[in-house]
């Protein structure tokens, strides 16, 4: 190793080169501005600065640089380093206690540029006359009451009852979602609103239909606009077990229908809507259309019974039609555990677009209350009175769903 012949880089062992009286074409062509001069094109002599001039250039000039130091002055020793201001910014110095310290303090936004050479006044200037293009002239308030709700969500700063009934999202994300199909799509139209309670607990009765149950969303909704108040809806258990659908069932305030909970609500003061069709109602075929199926047990009346509150009846007309359904498939939905496999003239032939709920015109009546503290508090064990006041809401549901029909001019207005 001693004595192993050393080849200086960039001389690509030939002899001669690098020895330090030319630089090499490689060290050439790293310099900055380096030109190769063509062949016969003579080359531009170097011109040489003198150090003098070079050493004049590094002071700088009085008054133009930092100020020159006299040399009796002494040395201030800061224990806080000098803040060095960024681009648009101009420093403001301080008084007092402070006054070696220097801040910075910011220009005007409009002073500043983006990288592209766009004033950011410009910028938040199109930003805004977006927000208030899309948003209307309130987009400030409503990105301020996001904002605080996304910092509630964030530190758990909300409330949720005993049933999972969460208000705030409900109110914001659930309601503001069905609202415009409501209103724009099945332009429902609403009767005997007044006859909701303002206050206190009272069961909502109603008729089910329409394939997929649309017409709970709807009653939701138009209950909440109509009386300022939330319905608490008695779903299936098939709802409660699929993964996501239960999440926003719960949250949305829907509970298990069975009496237990229904009469915690309804003693605790809560709106509280049933559809005792379950999965009869909702799946019969159109030739069946606005034809009451069975009641169940009349379970819903005991526990109107138990906690003494009226019973409201509600007719909806509309949600026959927006799916009609023409067949069935058992076995598999069997094979898939549920009640079954819709066909409707447009699903599954024209795939996800046959999803998508035909246009048509619903009306919804509330009838007048059915009261039930007229009877004592031993009425909700005897079954032939429970018979009677299931089959007194079944039939004033029916002939009111007769009515409405008769009025009805066309499917779709």
């Amino acid at each position: 190793m001693g004595d192993a012949e050393i080849i200086p880089i960039g001389t690509r062992g030939r002899p001669g080169r690098a020895t330090g009286t030319r630089p090499s074409a490689a060290a050439r062509n790293l310099a900055s501005g380096a030109r190769t001069p063509k062949q016969g094109e003579p080359a531009r002599p170097e011109t040489h600065e003198p150090e003098s001039t070079k050493a004049a250039a590094r002071q700088p000039e009085a008054g133009k640089g930092a100020p020159s130091r006299d040399a009796a002055t002494p040395e201030v020793d800061r224990t806080t380093e000098p803040v060095i201001p960024l681009a648009g910014e101009s420093v403001v110095p301080l008084e007092g206690a402070d006054a070696d310290l220097v801040l910075p303090q910011r220009l005007e936004i409009s002073e500043r540029e983006a990288p592209g050479g766009i004033p950011f006044g410009d910028l938040l200037a199109a930003f805004q006359a977006a927000a208030r293009e899309v948003f209307g002239e309130q987009w400030e308030s409503q990105l301020a009451h996001f904002l605080a709700f996304l910092r509630r969500r964030l530190t758990g700063d909300y409330v949720v009852d005993e049933f999972g009934f969460d208000p705030e999202i409900t109110e914001r994300f659930f309601m503001a979602a069905v609202r415009p199909i409501a209103e724009k799509w099945f332009r429902i139209e609403v009767r005997g609103a007044e006859n909701i309670p303002a206050k206190g607990g009272a069961l909502i009765v109603s008729n089910h239909s329409g394939t997929i149950p649309v017409d709970a969303l709807m009653t939701m909704v138009t209950v909440r606009d109509h009386s300022d108040r939330y319905l608490r809806a008695l779903g299936a258990d098939l709802v409660f077990k699929l993964p996501f659908v239960s999440t926003v069932a719960r949250k949305g305030g829907a509970t298990l229908a069975c009496a237990e909970d229904a009469e915690r609500m309804l003693a605790g003061g809560e709106l509280v809507g049933v559809w005792p069709e379950g999965f009869k109602g909702i799946g019969k075929p159109y030739s069946q259309r606005y034809k009451l199926q069975r009641f169940g047990r009349g379970g819903f009346v005991s526990a109107a019974l138990r906690t003494q509150v009226p019973i409201i009846p509600l007719s909806v007309v509309g949600a026959e039609e927006i799916y009609p359904l023409v067949g069935n498939v058992p076995a598999l939905a069997r094979l898939l555990g549920v009640p079954y496999i819709p066909i409707t003239p447009f699903f599954p032939l024209l795939g996800p677009l046959g999803l998508v709920p035909l246009p048509s015109k619903w009306l919804l009546e509330f009838g007048e209350p059915i009261r039930t503290d007229e009877y004592d508090e031993h009425a909700a064990e005897d079954p032939m009175l429970v018979f009677n006041v299931t089959d007194q809401v079944r039939e004033t549901i029916q002939q009111t769903l007769y009515s409405l029909l008769m009025e009805r001019q066309s499917v779709f207005k």
